[in-house]
């Protein structure tokens, strides 16, 4: 008889405009096992979360076209489905990040891939 628990989620969002460091990201972070989303702003991102299992954590780029970053924490905090998923942003912009409410950690730009995994291995087990 197989095991009936639930496994913990182990997919990932990627809201990033840039294509080369949402690809890199993508590819780190597959190698490692997790399922990997991906958006290039913050409007195709709510977009994806209503089509798609809440993901165990979010990594958002603050400063991208259409909606950006501290737009789309917005827009994820007021809906009571989406309000509970996790988010850490992975930014140049810290010092500005660092005051910001709404994200549970900060990964700065250029991504040191060790403390990014740390960082999703606190959400995502």
């Amino acid at each position: 008889m197989a095991n009936s628990a639930k496994a913990p989620c182990q997919t990932i969002l990627v809201v990033e405009d840039d294509a080369s460091i949402r690809m890199t990201l993508r590819l780190a972070l597959e190698m490692e096992g997790y399922t990997v989303c991906t958006a290039s702003h913050g409007q195709e991102a709510l977009t994806q979360l209503s089509q798609m299992s809440a993901p165990c954590l979010i990594l958002l780029d603050l400063m991208m076209p259409i909606m950006n970053g501290w737009e789309f924490i917005k827009a994820l905090r007021a809906n009571a489905h989406f309000a509970p998923i996790p988010v850490a942003l992975v930014t140049a912009y810290s010092e500005e990040a660092a005051h910001f409410e709404g994200s549970q950690a900060l990964v700065k730009k250029p991504i040191d891939l060790e403390i990014l995994l740390q960082v999703v291995r606190r959400f995502c087990g």
